[in-house]
């Protein structure tokens, strides 16, 4: 992936992936360890413009409850009121209100991440790592990309003192050509 021919080839309708994208996160638990999980089950779309990146648009939805840190107490927890509350709010979304290219395969996607009915915009940077397109492929495109959240902006504000306010958030991301 290294010239704008090639990423125009890329123009299309794409959904995810689901049993090769994964979407992770880290966070401080008692200062001095982290915790690191995933949500397994979530569905996502995207329209990707090679031509006018600017023109892409993404959208994901994750099912609350599906959070895993392989540690059934804790996830049992993170489930409840004091964290993603997954009974009064079953999806975390995420909608994209702007695409821009940075460079030859980055990207900065904005949008408005909404968890526990709270909205609020956050920015991941992208990088596409790897394309499979041509008359012999199967139409997929792989995208890695991070970003960090204050989780308390939206509300997920238990364990005080016991885990870290910033959650790192990761996405290694497969979607299959649709159209």
């Amino acid at each position: 992936m290294t010239t704008t021919t090639q990423l125009s080839a890329l123009t299309g309708d794409y959904v995810l992936d689901t049993t090769r994208t994964r979407i992770g996160f880290t966070a401080r638990a008692m200062m001095i360890s982290k915790v690191r999980g995933q949500f397994d089950v979530f569905e996502g779309r995207a329209h990707l413009d090679g031509a006018t990146p600017s023109k892409c648009t993404v959208q994901l939805t994750i099912r609350a409850a599906s959070v895993q840190t392989r540690n059934a107490k804790r996830d049992d927890h993170l489930r409840g009121t004091d964290f993603l509350d997954a009974v009064g709010h079953p999806t975390i979304t995420f909608v994209s209100t702007r695409v821009e290219q940075v460079d030859e395969t980055g990207f900065k996607v904005t949008g408005d991440l909404t968890v526990r009915g709270i909205t609020k915009p956050v920015t991941v940077d992208f990088r596409l790592t790897d394309t499979a397109s041509g008359a012999a492929s199967t139409g997929r495109v792989r995208l890695t990309g991070t970003a960090t959240v204050n989780r308390k902006e939206w509300g997920v504000d238990g364990g005080t003192g016991m885990v870290g306010e910033k959650v790192a958030l990761s996405f290694d991301v497969t979607a299959i050509r649709q159209s």
